[in-house]
């Protein structure tokens, strides 16, 4: 009988030991106590909330978002041999009646359901009578407007710690800056719940920017070395998603289009061909986006600029969920700023609309930036990088760098002199001398500050502000109308005791930067070697085929990273196959003969041929 969690991760999921808090999360929730959970994509929150739920009496509730998430994480879970199921409007009236008598019949583990019927008066009154061994809310910043994907059905969730204050309840997310952190807290109720943040650091995704000239063009060359992983074209509007898929098409590559507009029945088969490796590259717009949970995606590119850092983070967030190398492209051209201000504009809630105003400039931002991309992006969900990270286009490929320590202490001069009550519209207008109506009503071109960076142009200090606000200098107050205020950072710069330099604006247009090496000598994924490439793509071909024969995406049999690691190691019996990150014992009954024999086969006839070579023999 399995005794900890420890032992239940280890037989059931396979993993050898828990990443950084999750045995503290899992050991809290079985204690009873609530958790706030952030965690980077792919770092393992779903184990937060699964281990405990096998650990307490009852059955674990999950509540999310979509329908396909919610089929992605019960199919996984069910090839670990955990008894799993989904509640929603998916299911014939015969199949939702016999998930409740599962439910009813103490004899499910876990059950997924969205918001809104989770809440509603019906499931309410069964769980009076159903013993509940925890809630956990998935993609909990859906719960705040600050959050970029709120979604309004979610506020009823903060009825849950009244209605059922001895079950512990757990909220979960991978995106969320201070003020969404907060938010969320406040409406579930969870004043007392210890919060556990892991960091947002992906350090196996390159991050790259180009400057877009023939966007297409660039995209198709990116393209080219990278068709045989799975990956994501992002576009912000539909007729832009189908002229971009339809291209593709044109052009030999394997691609389909994705969005709100088409028929559900088309969208849902859209999204199966991909998760099942029918197709390589879905291009889409963010209507598909949260429900991927696949594993094996390598690769994402935005075609337009995000409307914010958090979507571009989660959607970027959606390559490399195994750990293996992964790579990020956004091609920004300032065009594409104003149709992304347009779709905001659109939204009827005006202090919605300031909220995505603030977060489109700070995207412009990140794109603008030539420093290091990761800190940037780390530095807007308060973390900081003690290094730059050497795995992005910036750091691969280091633009020349001008001393601005001057003009730097005049841009924090002029932050402090107009009472640090102003954003960088405003800061820049009186650095520059303007004559505008406002600088004049406010007397603040009798500031000495005031038009002393006339010599310099709106674009560039627009450039050294962004890049005050990335080094910390500054920072920005999002819950204030994005007025500029100086950190304690910022008094050795002005008192003259540390200088700053800033890299020189460069025009980017070819993708070399793209093909440098990693950091550290680490691999790109066709760098295996040639035995083990090899052996890797018949184990890919063998899942592929295991998974079609049991209706599921190939990356619930196994991962990418599990099977790189069986090319790896070659394990010869279930023993060792067990040992392999991700397997467990259930999969290894399963699914283990049919690997390990392709396994014998593949080093049966490497053996075959090196004794060829050697005799002289065609191979």
């Amino acid at each position: 009988m399995i005794q900890t969690p420890l032992e239940s991760l280890k037989k059931i999921f396979g993993y050898d030991a828990f990443r950084l808090h999750q045995q503290e999360i899992v050991d809290g929730l079985i204690r009873g106590e609530d958790a706030f959970v952030l965690m980077p994509t792919g770092g393992g929150k779903s184990l937060c909330y699964q281990l405990p739920a096998l650990h307490r009496p009852g059955v674990g509730i999950v509540v999310s978002p979509l329908i396909s998430l919610m089929k992605d994480q019960v199919d996984s879970l069910k090839a670990y041999g955990v008894k799993a199921a989904f509640y929603n409007s998916s299911l014939s009236g015969t199949e939702a009646r016999k998930v409740l008598a599962r439910l009813h019949g103490g004899k499910l583990d876990l059950i997924y359901i969205a918001p809104e019927r989770l809440m509603s008066r019906e499931f309410l009154e069964r769980l009076n009578d159903i013993p509940i061994a925890l809630f956990a809310i998935d993609e909990a910043h859906c719960i705040s407007q600050w959050g970029h994907d709120f979604r309004p059905e979610y506020r009823q969730l903060g009825r849950l710690r009244g209605l059922f204050p001895e079950i512990p309840l757990i909220a979960l997310t991978a995106t969320a800056e201070a003020h969404t952190r907060r938010d969320i807290l406040e409406r579930l109720g969870l004043r007392q719940a210890r919060s556990y943040i892991s960091g947002f650091d992906r350090p196996n995704i390159r991050y790259t920017v180009l400057e877009k000239r023939k966007p297409f063009a660039q995209l198709t060359t990116f393209l080219q070395p990278r068709y045989k992983g799975a990956g994501i074209v992002y576009c912000l509007s539909r007729q832009r998603v189908e002229k971009v898929a339809g291209a593709l098409t044109e052009a030999g590559f394997q691609a389909a289009p994705y969005h709100a507009g088409l028929p559900a029945g088309a969208r849902k088969q859209v999204q199966e061909d991909f998760l099942r490796d029918d197709i390589r590259i879905i291009v889409a717009t963010v209507a598909f986006g949260m429900g991927i949970d696949k594993s094996n995606i390598r690769w994402v590119v935005h075609y337009d600029i995000p409307k914010n850092i958090e979507s571009y983070y989660q959607e970027t967030g959606r390559a490399g969920r195994d750990g293996l190398p992964a790579e990020a492209l956004l091609l920004f051209g300032y065009g594409d700023i104003s149709l992304a201000r347009g779709l905001i504009e659109n939204s009827k809630n005006p202090e919605r609309r300031r909220i995505e105003l603030h977060k489109l400039n700070a995207m412009v931002g990140y794109a603008e930036a030539l420093s290091c991309r990761r800190r940037i992006l780390l530095g807007y969900f308060g973390e900081s990088l003690a290094e730059d990270c050497g795995n992005c286009d910036i750091c691969l490929n280091p633009p020349r760098l001008v001393d601005v320590t001057e003009d730097s202490r005049k841009a924090l001069s002029c932050v402090y002199r107009v009472g640090q009550r102003f954003g960088m519209g405003h800061v820049i207008d009186v650095l520059r001398g303007s004559q505008k109506e406002r600088v004049l009503e406010l007397h603040h071109d009798r500031l000495s500050t005031y038009g002393i960076g006339r010599n310099r142009s709106q674009e560039y200090w627009g450039s050294l502000l962004h890049h005050l606000v990335h080094n910390g200098f500054l920072e920005q107050d999002v819950g204030n109308y994005s007025v500029l205020k100086l950190t304690d950072a910022a008094r050795p710069l002005l008192r003259g005791e540390q200088t700053l330099s800033m890299a020189e604006p460069r025009v980017k247009t070819e993708t070399a930067s793209l093909t440098h090496r990693r950091k550290g000598g680490q691999k790109a994924r066709d760098e295996y070697p040639d035995d083990s490439a090899a052996l890797f793509e018949r184990l890919r071909t063998l899942r592929k085929k295991l998974a079609d024969m049991a209706g599921v995406p190939p990356y619930i049999i196994f991962s990418d990273a599990s099977l790189a690691q069986m090319a790896a190691f070659l394990p010869a019996d279930p023993e060792a196959f067990q040992q392999i990150h991700g397997v467990g014992a259930h999969k290894t009954a399963r699914y283990g003969p049919d690997f390990l024999e392709e396994i014998r086969r593949f080093i049966d006839s490497s053996v075959e041929k090196k004794k060829n070579r050697t005799q002289g023999l065609p191979g």
